[in-house]
């Protein structure tokens, strides 16, 4: 699978104006919110306006919850700008998604569009935590948004390309990731997500380029070998496939995809037994993984 996580991103401030930085699949980069902007926050606990501040764009990474402390002090104050208090808003949206509250950081990127509607970056994130509750059809509609007001948003492109490669919209989610790499060609796991959209689309030589591209970056990254052993195994070189799905699955034992993927080309190669027993492993961890691979193509 390519398995590329869509998270929500922050991004940079050297002054009132936002900028249009870029953030990898698995940074959680914070808006950074000037010293100089912000009223003095009132605190009980006397902690320095520089302090808040800090706390808000993340500064301490060992908790959401500092973070959420932070801006909630800033948004309290009552005496921030328009701008302050949806970057204020959508830190702390951050940090509920990164805690698996959902509903939660919707609130607050809600929030922060009224206060700023364009403002790209929370509707981004709102989109991830859309996808993440399995709202696709939403999350869609926000990235588009923000792909509206920021065209050359590369994050954005590759979150849509993730959420239409789980809609199966696979021409689409190549386009996306496309965009993405034109745009940010080092961001996250975009090459991985192309090498799965083009390996499932079948253009599978421009696939397999695209797995090794992002093996380069990534030596031993489980999700891009499974996404090369499903370039493989379409191509028919089932050692290969073999060969790639048992070094992701030495990094993650139970990936479903891995197993089912090296059991299909197990059994290909003539190994009833060895082909059968991943095929069982893989659907006591995913039950419908047969389906999911009826949509690439492979029964």
């Amino acid at each position: 699978m390519p398995a590329q996580p869509i998270s929500s991103d922050g991004h940079r401030y050297c002054g009132k104006k936002p900028t249009r930085g870029l953030i990898g699949t698995l940074a959680l980069l914070i808006l950074v919110l000037p010293a100089s902007s912000f009223a003095e926050p009132q605190t009980t606990k006397g902690e320095s306006k520089l302090k808040i501040i800090q706390l808000c764009n993340g500064a301490d990474r060992s908790s959401p919850d500092q973070q959420i402390n932070g801006c909630t002090a800033l948004i309290e104050t009552g005496k921030e700008t328009g701008l302050i208090l949806a970057i204020a808003h959508t830190n702390r949206g951050n940090a509920y998604t990164a805690k698996g509250d959902y509903d939660i950081a919707i609130g607050d990127y809600d929030t922060a569009i009224k206060l700023n509607p364009a403002f790209s970056k929370p509707f981004n994130s709102r989109g991830v935590a859309l996808s993440k509750k399995g709202e696709y059809e939403r999350a869609i509609k926000d990235f588009d948004e923000a792909i509206k007001l920021q065209p050359d948003y590369a994050k954005a492109f590759a979150n849509r390309a993730e959420v239409n490669q789980k809609l199966h919209n696979y021409q689409q989610a190549a386009r996306d990731y496309d965009e993405a790499i034109r745009l940010s060609p080092n961001l996250g796991d975009v090459w991985n997500g192309r090498c799965w959209a083009r390996a499932v689309l079948g253009q599978l030589q421009p696939a397999l380029a695209d797995c090794n591209k992002a093996l380069e970056m990534r030596p031993n990254d489980a999700a891009t070998l499974d996404s090369r052993g499903l370039t493989y195994l379409k191509m028919g070189r089932f050692d290969s496939a073999i060969a790639d799905y048992s070094s992701a699955l030495r990094i993650e034992p139970k990936m479903a995809s891995a197993l089912y993927g090296r059991g299909l080309a197990r059994l290909k190669k003539g190994d009833a037994p060895g082909g059968n027993a991943d095929v069982a492993a893989a659907k006591q961890v995913e039950a419908k993984i047969a389906d999911d691979f009826s949509h690439y193509g492979i029964r």
